[in-house]
Parts: C-alpha cells; sequence; structure tokens
C-alpha cells in the first residue's frame, strides 16, 4: 500500500509540474559602451608603516615540533 501511494504521489507531481504554461518572452535591454584609448596611471604616495618579523631558519618552529624525542626512542644500554 506504501509503494502504490508513493508511485501515485510521484504521478501527481510529475503531471502538475508539465501542466504549467511558461511561455512568457523575456526582452533583455541592450547597452552601448564605447572602447577606451587611453589610459592613466595614477600612484597613490603611502608611507606603509609594517612591522615584519625575521627568522633565522624558514622552517625552525616546524621542525622543532617534528623532531620531538620520547623516552622510547633512546638506545638502551646492552
Amino acid at each position: 500500500m506504501k509503494t502504490i501511494a508513493t508511485l501515485i504521489f510521484v504521478f501527481f507531481i510529475g503531471v502538475a509540474a508539465q501542466a504549467q504554461n511558461t511561455t512568457e518572452e523575456v526582452k533583455v535591454e541592450v547597452i552601448e559602451m564605447t572602447i577606451v584609448t587611453e589610459t592613466t596611471v595614477a600612484k597613490i604616495a603611502t608611507e606603509n608603516t609594517e612591522v615584519a618579523r625575521l627568522y633565522k631558519y624558514k622552517n625552525s618552529r616546524v621542525k622543532k615540533a617534528l623532531s620531538f624525542t620520547t623516552k622510547r626512542n633512546k638506545a638502551k644500554m646492552a
């Protein structure tokens, strides 16, 4: 019974979707633009006072984190 109700519902939705009549024509407005042949370059002279940190080694923090050792990594004396 559940499958029959589901099939009828799907059939009803499909028929309702095809029954809609949308034949309106949409007109597009055309905008005419001219080509610009002259370009000007404007430089804005502002002083940026930014602070940047300089590290001696590029990946020092990453290498330090990856080179950790545990007690089991140490060699044992026989």
